[in-house]
Order: C-alpha cells, then sequence, then structure tokens
C-alpha cells in the first residue's frame, strides 16, 4: 500500500468520531493547530498527506519541518477548519496509534487539557477507530516508519 493510500483510508475511518462528545478544539481554542506567538504549532503531515495540500485554500499554511521525521511537512491553520480538510495527525489527537493499543501522544501536553483524562477519558469509538486508523498506517512500511519516529521523539520527551 503507498502512503497516501494509507491516510486516505485511516482518514475515512476518522471522519465523524471525535475525542469528545463536543468539539474539543473550542475546548481548548485550537491550541493543536493554531501557530503560537512565536509561530510554533500545527501539525505533522503523515508521508504523502502534503499532496492533499497542494495548491492550499486561504488559511493554511506549509512548511517543511525535519524535528520528527526527515522530510516532513507542518501544516498551520487559523485555529479552524472543516473536518474533510484536517490532516489525519489532528484527527488522531491526542492519541498516537501504536501496534498494539492507542496511547497518549506526549507532545499534546503542552496544548491539550484532555492529557490528563488519559485515553480513557476519551469517547471509546474514538479510540477503536484510532485503533483501527493505526492498524493501515502499520500495514505501509512508509507511514509505520513515520509512527515509530513520532514515538521514539515522544519517549525523548520529559514524562508528566
Amino acid at each position: 500500500m503507498q502512503p497516501l493510500e494509507a491516510v486516505k483510508r485511516a482518514r475515512e475511518i476518522l471522519q465523524g468520531i471525535t475525542p469528545l462528545k463536543r468539539d474539543c478544539g473550542r475546548y481548548c481554542g485550537a491550541a493543536c493547530c493554531e501557530a503560537d506567538e512565536d509561530g510554533q504549532g500545527g501539525m505533522l503531515l503523515f508521508p504523502g498527506e502534503a499532496e492533499m495540500y497542494a495548491g492550499l485554500p486561504e488559511g493554511f499554511h506549509l512548511t517543511p519541518d525535519d524535528a520528527v521525521f526527515p522530510g516532513a511537512w507542518l501544516l498551520q491553520c487559523e485555529g479552524y477548519c472543516p473536518r474533510d480538510m484536517r490532516p489525519l495527525s489532528c484527527m488522531l489527537f491526542p492519541l498516537l496509534p501504536t501496534k498494539e493499543a492507542p496511547v497518549m501522544d506526549r507532545r499534546g501536553w503542552a496544548v491539550c487539557p484532555l492529557m490528563q483524562s488519559g485515553v480513557g477519558g476519551l469517547q471509546k469509538e474514538f479510540a477503536e477507530a484510532v485503533k483501527a486508523a493505526g492498524d493501515i498506517l502499520y500495514a505501509c512500511p512508509e507511514t509505520a516508519a513515520f509512527l515509530d519516529a513520532i514515538h521514539a521523539y515522544n519517549k525523548s520527551l520529559q514524562s508528566f
């Protein structure tokens, strides 16, 4: 399976399923996608996903970001976009797929008030959808390597 196909299939699974029964972006002020005053923030795009953002609509910004994965892209928006335009990382957040069960993405501690609740504080259907999406992503070598790089980066972060 090609990376873009894996990303599209994972996105389909997550359409309409969110961490909470309400818009969690309104809960945190869209802190996970909107750049801060220093221009930091946004969501990393999975391998192949940048193709979906060619000819970006107004309000989106795409910049290279090799901090976690070589050749990766960071997508920033102005704090709100239609769900079908959101990157896969946004749809998964604050969870991160593993080869077993999803875990909380440590990068979220800086911006996400849901982190303190853990996986059990999120909708069960959301965690199940992240697991199913992760199964697809781990079946593609490129997206599996991307997830492995994020997990390695997360292990380097201070634990809370």
